[in-house]
């Protein structure tokens, strides 16, 4: 019986590494693409058991925005091996619907999304301006870091969190990066030039809980989707929805994208 656990152990290990390629995750990334500007609820690597957030709501994915079929201005995608985990940024310029998208995708060992987590914001939302987001994220550079300067996860983690730990605990300190630039919305702290800074305030007494993370180590990034000014321990409850990903460069942030769904509520 112990020899038999150990093999399906071993197995499942396998089954699972295989899922979790690079090639295998970009494959899966570009199936969400194609399903999104087709307005199609699923796609081959999508599991039938799939569970299904929007906005930190769980929800059924064939009621939700996959449904709507969007022409996609910029589309960027970030793979996590190591959590078998990717994450896709979406902007959508079009006037009378206009978005920005995050999404994280985890996948199960049988190389199937199991979960799928959903953000999107439109207008009336924190500082939405989808054509001001596009003019700036189309202007940053997160291409491949060279291997030999690239940052352990663990790394790349521990910047993040700084950043989000400063917004309950000013004592924190962020690794903050020179130059850094900040897209919070349409709105972007950068003019790049070498001073530009990340470090331009934030609020005070706001605990960024309920984190989850895709960290790809290649690109030096980490998006984390949480809920901005809510209670630990009770996702989706309280506060904002909210995903910020991060570009870390030898230690320090060098881009922070930020988007909130107001949901309705009074937030601009």
């Amino acid at each position: 019986m112990r020899h038999l656990v150990s093999t399906m152990v071993s197995v499942l290990a396998a089954q699972a590494s295989a899922a979790c390629t690079r090639e295998t995750l970009k494959a899966i990334t570009e199936e969400l693409l194609a399903a999104q500007s087709a307005g199609q609820a699923t796609f081959s690597s999508l599991s039938n058991t799939v569970a299904y957030s929007e906005n930190r709501k769980n929800m059924d994915i064939k009621s939700g925005i996959l449904t709507k079929a969007l022409k996609i201005d910029h589309a960027r995608s970030q793979h996590d091996t190591t959590q078998c985990a990717a994450f896709s940024e979406f902007i959508v310029t079009n006037s009378a619907a206009p978005y920005v998208i995050a999404t994280q995708l985890r996948l199960d060992n049988t190389t199937k999304v199991s979960q799928m987590d959903t953000i999107w914001t439109t207008k009336g939302d924190w500082l939405f301006n989808a054509t001001g987001t596009l003019y700036w994220a189309s202007r940053e550079d997160w291409n491949p870091i060279p291997a030999g300067k690239r940052d352990p996860r663990a790394v790349i983690k521990a910047a993040s969190d700084a950043y989000c730990d400063v917004f309950d605990d000013t004592t924190v300190q962020v690794p903050w990066g020179s130059p850094c630039a900040r897209l919070e919305g349409g709105m972007y702290t950068g003019k790049g030039e070498a001073t530009d800074s990340c470090n331009v305030g934030v609020p005070s007494g706001v605990p960024l809980v309920n984190r989850q993370y895709v960290i790809d180590e290649e690109y030096g990034t980490v998006d984390v989707m949480m809920d901005f000014g809510g209670t630990a321990g009770q996702k989706g409850a309280t506060g904002l929805p909210d995903s910020h990903e991060f570009r870390v460069e030898s230690g320090k942030l060098r881009y922070v994208h930020t988007l909130s769904s107001c949901g309705g509520k009074a937030c601009m």
